[in-house]
């Protein structure tokens, strides 16, 4: 069964500018814990060893957020709709950060990024699947890029707006610029895919669809393990690079929010750039495979700062997120890979499972560390064992260029 299609819109349509926006104000609260985390916590009272170890449990808290809210969201936007999910998920996640900002203990913050967390979960996935539902096959990639490409600026405004305001007041206008982008949300449309099929009798939005048929569940658990490193070097290496400076022994204090904030802005550069590479080469996986090679190249080189400098580790985070800027090309794949009744359900789930993982990685990296390895060491074992996995899945992907999303899953 097929369903009708909208004339496909311009790469600068109404519809891309505000999923662009939404994914900016997305990033900008996804990612002001990082750049706050040592203000914020040592202000209700931690000490520096307990900023390390207690940020590190509620980043994965709020990662595990973001993997329950994924399933409810994406389901939501399969069974009523890609707006849906768009207007839902910015009100709890804006109105989480708001209460954010009132948090006085190490309990009450970790439950409002557990709850902004789930609220964040909806903001990609939705806006990926109804852009690349929008926009003509010949395009699709260089508009996901876009979206990406202008959204993850939000982590460098909010690097900017924490240098002049106190982190409670970063987290109010994180729920404020939330709330104000809802009045730009009443001008978008739905897809006119999903429209004509909201009325019909087809299964939508069944996440144990992924797992009824052998090669539907190897596209959906590949399209996950392809997005791993992404937050393996922001989760791990970026948003500790303070703790990672002590261990190299590099004599200037690393700042670890404007390590954030530089590495975003290279991956921003990184989206919008393997868009048109991935164009180029009318192939995603060459051009994923590309990025990959810069991204272990990138690991290297931040192993090797032992006795470095600060200005090396800023450049080298920068590096590092440009490598892993294949953050839309891998959600755009996932949007790719199903049919419009599991589409929202896929590309929401899929980057809240990578998400997810980063508990999985962290708890490697600890574990590493109980088994007598050095801080330096675990991490640099956790790396390679992220990079061989996601290698040998992209292996073993599907090609998704050019591929009509004009079909059903059944």
């Amino acid at each position: 069964m097929q369903a009708a299609e909208r004339k496909p819109l311009s790469l600068f349509s109404i519809p891309v500018l505000v999923a662009a926006l939404g994914y900016f104000v997305d990033i900008y609260d996804l990612l002001l814990f990082s750049i706050v985390r040592r203000e914020s916590l040592s202000s209700i009272g931690l000490t520096d060893v307990q900023i390390g170890s207690e940020g590190m449990d509620i980043i994965g808290t709020q990662m595990i957020g973001l993997l329950i809210g994924g399933i409810l969201w994406g389901v939501l936007g399969d069974k009523k709709g890609r707006l849906s999910v768009l207007f839902g998920s910015i009100v709890l996640y804006s109105l989480a950060n708001i209460a954010n900002g009132f948090v006085q203990t190490v309990e009450q913050y970790t439950i409002c990024r557990f709850i902004a967390g789930i609220g964040l979960a909806g903001e990609l996935g939705a806006g990926i699947t109804l852009v690349s539902e929008l926009i003509s096959k010949e395009k699709r990639g260089i508009a996901t890029s876009l979206v990406a490409g202008v959204g993850l600026t939000g982590a460098v405004v909010a690097y900017f707006i924490s240098q002049h305001f106190d982190w409670r007041v970063c987290y109010f206008i994180g729920g404020g610029l939330g709330l104000l982008l809802l009045l730009l949300r009443i001008t978008v449309f739905e897809s006119g895919m999903f429209e004509n099929i909201r009325h019909t009798a087809v299964s939508k939005g069944n996440f144990f669809m992924f797992f009824t048929k052998w090669s539907r569940f190897k596209k959906y658990f590949l399209a996950i393990l392809i997005g791993l490193p992404t937050w393996y070097v922001i989760g791990i290496l970026v948003s500790f690079s303070t703790e990672f400076g002590v261990h190299f022994g590099i004599s200037e204090p690393i700042e670890s929010g404007k390590a954030v904030m530089l590495a975003y802005v290279a991956i921003a550069v990184g989206d919008v750039l393997i868009g048109f590479v991935s164009q180029a080469l009318k192939s995603r996986k060459k051009a994923l495979f590309i990025f990959y090679g810069l991204t272990i190249i990138g690991i290297v080189l931040y192993f090797q700062q032992s006795g470095g400098s600060a200005t090396n580790m800023y450049i080298i985070c920068a590096f590092l997120g440009f490598s892993t800027g294949f953050w839309a090309i891998f959600v755009t794949m996932a949007a790719e890979h199903f049919g419009t009744n599991l589409r929202a359900t896929a590309a929401t789930t899929v980057p809240n499972m990578v998400r997810g993982a980063l508990p999985l990685m962290t708890l490697l990296f600890k574990d590493l560390q109980s088994a007598g390895h050095g801080y330096i060491e675990a991490a640099a074992i956790t790396g390679g064992v992220v990079m061989t996995i996601t290698i040998i899945a992209a292996i073993f992907t599907e090609e998704t260029f050019g591929k009509d999303l004009n079909f059903l899953e059944y």
